[in-house]
């Protein structure tokens, strides 16, 4: 088993592409939504989505004693991921520094599938178009229309003191983002075992009781 304490709480991309070639039992948890999963994720790597993850956390904390790397797009989910999973008792936790964006900046190896938007961008384009068409609303139709960007304002402000994002865990349950491709109780059943996770694009029967995504 690789040694936890050869491998930092928070790793640079650089540094885990180098463990990764050094220690092939490390493994990878990727913790967006499938969509983002399927569109890039880094070779070897499992999804299991944030919103998913606390259901599947003492099995994983039970028969996953290698290093997990968590990984997300920029690093606020991997990290609310590692809180869900210390409070299951997981120990053997890290977080990519940057996530995604950080890994394919520094031109990493990937899997690409179909390109969608991802779940932060997302959130940017949302809040944007509901201040834009609040403001729009306030100067052509009643200025009491002003509290829609009032609102989304407070909100952001809670999101940033709460480290919590309304927003995103709305946009992360639409279909857009849950593809036919994520099984996340086969997936955890790879993570356990160190099989090779499913291909993207593989279709699986739906299975709602087991905590398989929506189609």
């Amino acid at each position: 088993m690789t040694a936890v304490a050869t491998i930092p709480p928070v790793v640079a991309a650089d540094d885990l592409g180098g463990l990764l070639e050094a220690k092939p039992d490390i493994r990878i948890l990727d913790v967006r939504t499938p969509a983002e999963y399927e569109t890039v994720h880094i070779p070897g790597a499992y999804n299991v989505p944030l919103d998913l993850l606390g259901e599947h956390g003492r099995e994983i904390r039970f028969n996953v004693a290698e290093p997990v790397v968590l990984v997300c797009q920029s690093g606020q989910r991997a990290r609310k991921a590692e809180e869900a999973l210390r409070v299951a008792g997981m120990p053997n936790l890290h977080v990519l520094d940057g996530g995604m964006n950080a890994w394919v900046s520094a031109g990493r190896p990937v899997v690409r599938g179909v390109q969608r938007v991802s779940l932060e961008r997302q959130v940017r384009i949302a809040a944007g178009a509901f201040v834009a068409l609040g403001g729009a609303l306030a100067l052509s139709v009643s200025p009491a229309f002003a509290v829609f960007p009032a609102l989304m304002g407070a909100g952001l402000v809670f999101s940033g003191l709460t480290n919590t994002c309304g927003i995103a865990m709305v946009l992360a349950r639409l279909p857009y983002n849950r593809t036919a491709t994520c099984d996340v109780s086969a997936m955890v059943r790879a993570l356990v075992m160190g099989d090779a996770p499913a291909p993207v694009g593989r279709s699986h029967r739906r299975d709602v009781a087991r905590g398989t995504c929506a189609t």
